[in-house]
């Protein structure tokens, strides 16, 4: 976009001017889509000033790293939501998700109560590696409810659509 602008004041003004036109009306959750959004802002720059090849090469070098970036995306995260009827049981709790997931799991929230007997835990992880560990060791929602202290199991998988 520098070089396009090159020393045109009109057109650096143009720029600053379109730029601050843009307003996202919700929350952008990929990276990758505001790239997309101010990739294509600076090719209709360059297009509109006519200097097609600065517009070609940027967007050969901007789809190589789109799509190196598409690759390595991380995929989905999931939140394994225990509530416990009975608080001692955690440790049981802990241990079993890290053995099954095979320790690719991180703890996010452990909630116990101090006056009531009862609590819960907050587990995420990759959907991928859920998704591999239930093919070989079967479903995790049922083998955390065949401990005793646990009370009820939620799988939640978040997607970045928005359905209406």
């Amino acid at each position: 976009v520098m070089n396009v602008i090159g020393n045109n004041i009109a057109l650096s003004l143009g720029m600053v001017g379109a730029l601050s036109i843009v307003r996202f009306r919700t929350a952008v959750k990929d990276p990758r889509d505001t790239a997309y959004i101010f990739w294509a802002i600076a090719v209709g720059i360059c297009c509109g000033v006519s200097d097609y090849f600065i517009a070609v090469t940027g967007s050969l070098v901007i789809f190589a790293f789109l799509l190196v970036f598409g690759v390595l995306k991380d995929g989905e995260r999931v939140l394994v939501i225990v509530r416990l009827k009975d608080s001692k049981g955690a440790g049981t709790v802990k241990e079993t998700v890290e053995s099954f997931l095979d320790k690719k799991v991180s703890l996010l929230v452990e909630n116990i109560s101090a006056d009531s007997n009862d609590g819960e835990l907050i587990f995420e992880c990759a959907g991928a590696a859920l998704t591999n560990a239930q093919n070989t060791k079967g479903a995790l929602s049922e083998t955390l409810s065949s401990i005793e202290s646990v009370g009820k199991v939620s799988v939640v998988r978040q997607e970045d659509e928005v359905h209406q």
